[in-house]
């Protein structure tokens, strides 16, 4: 009697313990950017925790240069901290190929060509995808219209910068607190020289040669920063060395912008009348061209990538599928409204009617996205992807640097030419010390 009540208890023991091991959730650590549609995405992930009861989902949510920090190392030394990180298009081709990142293997349902070609080219490496977009952006020209028919200008949609500094001569007045144009001078690889690699390629210049030999004291690049600085210095806020996105926002918000050329994502933010002074007085136009319009806008994009040490890919590619999916966009659009879903990565977004009628920007951010080629954006054959960042590994560093010069020379530090000199001279000496050639 004892045995058979011991058996028992042990049966009970043993299938209670098979029960709990069947419903143990698989649990997926994702590494993501605090930007508010990366913060929209972890509310409604209940959404697909509730349709997939095995997985569960734990979040960790870093600003922008701590996340790049934290997943390059993980990633470097093999940690598997993460299942899923949330990466750049400067990342993830250099990654690919290094083999650190899983292929992403999507269904029938995901429609893999709905993507929009430039960011599925930037996120491919021989056709294969490695990375998922989650949102895309371009660059472009984002004006104030009432300010431009005031001075009799019309604004055509590919303008050049010489029509843009016109422009901005004519409605700048400080006086009124209004700038004739705002433009990015914080330094940073992805701050000032985002925006300044664009102008460069426009004026036909490169990073680097055929060769890899930086190209920065040619005169394409002092032509260009020039210019900058030159317009700037006349039609610009005060303090502009110190501005990036969120500076100008607040600016441009306020109406004390006339012009700025900046990421399409700003668009969405001053045509919303609840952020907005002159929500309805902005219009758009690509962004601006000089001797090449090749590389005259940037695209870059966030996107999810599985490390190729996860142990979980099976779950990891799931939410992946499930996070960057048409039924995704729905669910945004469903709950927040059509203004507000994560846009610049499917053909269908902007080709939905309710799309179109929320985002008056649409078809100028589209456009700006389409045009952008990460194979092709300089005038002279270039080695490297990108539009507006070389993407290899060194480039992080002489970006930095050379921003870093780039904001001295405007806000008066130091001269253009002094700037791009150092900037030549440190970028040389990186490209030596890495092998690029003696």
């Amino acid at each position: 009697m004892k045995l058979s009540k011991l058996s028992f208890a042990l049966a009970v023991g043993l299938a209670s313990l098979a029960a709990t091991g069947a419903h143990a959730a698989t649990e997926l650590v994702i590494a993501t950017v605090n930007n508010g549609h990366m913060i929209e995405m972890q509310k409604l992930a209940k959404n697909f925790e509730a349709a997939n009861p095995d997985i569960k989902l734990k979040w960790v949510t870093l600003e922008e240069g701590v996340l790049r920090q934290r997943v390059t190392t993980d990633i470097a030394t093999k940690g598997g901290q993460f299942d899923i990180m949330t990466i750049g298009m400067y990342e993830a081709p250099i990654w690919g190929k290094k083999g650190w990142l899983q292929e992403l293997k999507t269904d029938a349902a995901y429609d893999v060509d709905d993507l929009l070609p430039a960011i599925r080219n930037g996120l491919s490496i021989d056709g294969k995808l490695f990375a998922a977009p989650f949102y895309g952006e371009s660059s472009m020209l984002m004006y104030r219209k009432d300010l431009a028919d005031k001075a009799g200008v019309t604004v055509g949609d590919k303008p050049t910068w010489d029509q843009i500094a016109d422009l901005a001569k004519k409605i700048h007045n400080p006086k009124d607190g209004v700038y004739g144009i705002c433009l990015r001078g914080k330094p940073g690889w992805g701050d000032n020289m985002a925006f300044l690699s664009t102008l460069v390629n426009t004026y036909g210049g490169q990073w680097f040669d055929m060769s890899w030999k930086p190209q920065i004291d040619s005169k394409p690049w002092k032509d260009a920063i020039t210019f900058y600085v030159d317009l700037l210095k006349n039609y610009g806020p005060p303090g502009s060395a110190g501005n990036s996105f969120n500076e100008i926002l607040s600016l441009y918000n306020a109406g004390k912008c006339g012009m700025w050329i900046d990421a399409t994502i700003a668009a969405s933010f001053i045509t919303d009348p609840k952020q907005s002074k002159v929500a309805d007085k902005v219009a758009f136009a690509n962004a601006p061209t000089k001797a090449t319009p090749k590389g005259a806008n940037w695209l870059w994009s966030w996107n999810l990538a599985i490390p190729a040490g996860s142990k979980k890919a099976a779950e990891a590619q799931k939410f992946i599928q499930w996070a960057t999916s048409k039924d995704y966009i729905q669910l945004v659009a469903k709950t927040n409204g059509w203004a507000n879903v994560p846009t610049g990565t499917r053909k269908s977004t902007y080709a939905s009617p309710e799309f179109q009628k929320a985002a008056k920007f649409a078809a100028a951010e589209k456009a700006a996205i389409d045009s952008a080629n990460p194979n092709d954006s300089t005038l002279p054959k270039s080695p490297y992807v990108g539009v507006q960042f070389a993407a290899i590994p060194e480039f992080q560093a002489i970006g930095l640097a050379v921003g870093q010069q780039m904001s001295a020379a405007l806000s008066g530090k130091s001269t253009v030419d002094a700037a791009l000199k150092a900037s030549q001279a440190t970028a040389d000496r990186e490209m030596k010390k890495a092998g690029y050639y003696k």
